[in-house]
């Protein structure tokens, strides 16, 4: 919110007029209202076995328009490009056979599925949805931390953040041009649709889930609400004929699009783990029929390994031929040997991250690490150094947040969310602002304790972008959060499998 000098910037100009005056009887009872309007709305998400309202800070997170304008050119770049390298990779692997890309690095990542090689989607998209995680660096640079691109979670906290600010702060949204988020649904329906066959007049479309226990099972279930289509299991489809078809009470029907939120390894049990009962068998022979389209794809989770991700600004020189308008996060790759030695000299400097870890875990933060800790880590490196990379500590951007009766700085970072429907790449205006509540903490994710800040990006002058104009107006335009329906009672195998596979909490 402030330069080094102790003004404000411009963005945040008016916000910080507004709640300057405000005292801290006024702002407890503001966040007091966020909480309860979260829980009675049943918005939560799963912290050690408990689910727990997410929570929202009152101050939200400003960016300009100009700003916006190149992060939004940096995240379509970034997209085009892994999606071109995804296509290669399950088809000619061009990049590997012109030596731009180590094979190895192909072949030795978890997430790379031969299973997948030779399936072209319809219209040619892979990507329906992604979620870029950025960070900005302390000279005030926004870089990529890392690429989510097989089930991002998140949006929904972004449309009922959104929704539940303007409940709070609806003087706020009067004076303030911020650009509209409630037409994310709209955008992913257009994307899921124009993916089936082209031949398919009117696609069928569901939303697959693992079930109630899965963490992120609330925006499942509110996707699948706003775009009108059926939320489903795996118990709801099945397979005949390399097609897919979904039991309704009118009989079968058949299914041309399948959004999933199920991680690769539980989708199918002819393929992958066979005593999955949350997924559907034969799905993967039914897209590669060309009957059913599978969104994500199979196998995108090879573009957003975390040694992978090293090579992107590589793969959009060799694909577009352009230069990265986004950088990455210096990392040191551990399994090349001078950048491997690097790290066990540096090791108590340096963020060292597992390369097929999420949600935070895994991580060791050299300079809190103490000497068992940091002899551990090394160990492991040696004996695996594909599975770990390691970063400077990046002392994340900070805004302001309420903690107690005061605001002070908490550490933020950004997952706007992109959508690919093959014509173009939409980004959602923000995205997901989280925060590290704890103080000096850098790791932000809900698992760890984190929250999370409405994002507003500010229409420019004469834009004719929607914008949220009034807290009333948008609350009429969104509905209201869904409550969780729960089905047949679960059995212990699929209990714990909706709560092991991890492909709605990314």
């Amino acid at each position: 919110m402030f330069h080094h000098d102790g003004s404000v910037r411009p963005p945040y100009k008016g916000l910080h007029a507004a709640l300057a005056p405000s005292d801290a009887a006024d702002l407890a009872t503001r966040s007091d209202a966020l909480g309860r309007a979260f829980v009675d709305q049943g918005i939560t998400f799963s912290l050690s076995g408990q689910e727990r309202p997410f929570p929202l800070d009152l101050v939200p997170r400003v960016i300009s328009a100009a700003e916006w304008t190149k992060l939004e050119k940096g995240i379509v770049q970034r997209v085009r490009a892994i999606e071109a390298f995804l296509a290669d990779v399950y088809g000619e692997q061009e990049i590997l056979r012109d030596g731009v890309l180590p094979k190895r690095l192909i072949t030795s990542c978890e997430h790379f599925h031969r299973e997948a090689a030779g399936i072209v989607p319809p219209n040619g998209v892979r990507i329906h949805v992604s979620g870029i995680d950025l960070v900005r660096d302390a000279q005030g640079t926004f870089r990529v931390l890392e690429d989510n691109l097989r089930s991002p979670s998140g949006v929904s906290y972004v449309m009922e953040n959104r929704r539940t600010m303007a409940r709070v702060f609806p003087d706020l949204f009067a004076s303030h041009k911020v650009r509209a988020v409630g037409d994310y649904a709209n955008h992913l329906l257009r994307a899921l649709r124009a993916s089936a066959a082209s031949n398919v007049a009117d696609p069928t479309v569901v939303v697959l889930t693992p079930g109630v226990a899965n963490s992120a099972y609330f925006e499942h279930s509110l996707l699948a609400r706003q775009m009108g289509v059926e939320l489903v299991e795996g118990r709801d489809l099945f397979c005949r004929d390399n097609t897919v078809y979904m039991r309704t009470t009118e009989g079968e029907r058949q299914v041309d699009v399948v959004y999933r939120r199920i991680d690769d390894e539980y989708l199918d049990p002819m393929h992958f783990k066979p005593d999955s009962v949350l997924g559907v068998a034969g799905i993967i022979n039914a897209a590669r029929a060309g009957n059913v389209v599978i969104s994500s794809a199979v196998g995108n989770g090879v573009g957003d390994d975390k040694l992978v991700y090293t090579y992107v600004p590589t793969m959009i020189d060799y694909y577009l031929g352009e230069k990265p308008l986004l950088a990455n996060v210096d990392t040191f790759r551990c399994w090349l040997d001078e950048e491997c030695t690097e790290v066990l000299d540096r090791a108590e400097e340096l963020v060292i991250k597992p390369v097929e870890g999420s949600g935070g875990y895994g991580i060791v933060f050299g300079p809190d690490a103490g000497p068992r800790e940091l002899k551990a880590i090394r160990k492991k490196i040696r004996e695996d150094p594909r599975g770990w990379i390691a970063q400077p500590v990046v002392q994340l951007s900070t805004v302001p947040t309420k903690i107690g009766d005061e605001l002070v700085p908490r550490h933020v970072d950004l997952r706007p969310f992109a959508v690919n429907d093959g014509d173009g790449i939409w980004v959602l205006p923000g995205g997901l602002t989280r925060v590290a509540l704890p103080e000096d903490s850098l790791v932000v994710n809900s698992s760890q304790g984190g929250g999370s800040k409405d994002t507003w990006v500010l229409a420019g002058r004469g834009s004719t972008d929607e914008r949220e104009l009034a807290g009333e107006e948008l609350v009429s335009e969104v509905p209201l959060g869904v409550e969780a329906e729960h089905g047949p009672e679960l059995s212990a195998l699929q209990e714990q499998q909706q709560q092991q596979q991890q492909g709605g909490g990314r």
